[in-house]
């Protein structure tokens, strides 16, 4: 039998881009590109560092999971009792590439967390095609 008190939920948004895996890379690691859609931030994409993106509304502790250049990046999302983890992954395409950004960890009793991460990434998605269209 399954103990559904340990299931948890993801957010996955999935988008097709008519850019290279390199531009898309740069605009989810680079702090300044960052900050255009998302929040600010001290990224830096090397495994186990720690840094928080912050916000009007207040700030998420992270910690780099995985790094692999031009392909995935995964960091720890910790805020408000959410423990969760970011995945992005890319993948070429004949046309540019294919973001897939996954939140996983969302337990049933967060219904609204979930929900405010489903609509906030599809914004946060729709920024970054706009820092896309108008960066080198």
């Amino acid at each position: 039998m399954t103990d559904i008190s340990t299931e948890t939920r993801s957010v996955v948004i999935e988008r097709e881009f008519p850019f290279p895996s390199e531009k898309i890379w740069r605009a989810l690691t680079q702090p300044h590109l960052i900050q255009e859609w998302l929040m600010k931030s001290d990224f830096k994409p090397v495994a186990d560092h720690r840094f928080r993106f912050n916000a009007d509304w207040g700030s998420v502790d992270c910690k780099v999971l995985e790094v692999e250049p031009n392909r995935t990046l995964s960091y720890s999302w910790d805020a408000y009792g959410l423990e969760s983890t970011v995945t992005w992954t890319l993948t070429p395409t004949g046309t540019g590439t294919h973001l897939r950004m996954e939140q996983a960890g969302f337990r049933p009793d967060q219904r609204q967390a979930f929900g405010g991460a489903r609509s906030g990434w599809t914004q946060f998605l729709a920024n970054l095609e706009q820092v896309l269209a108008r960066t080198e």
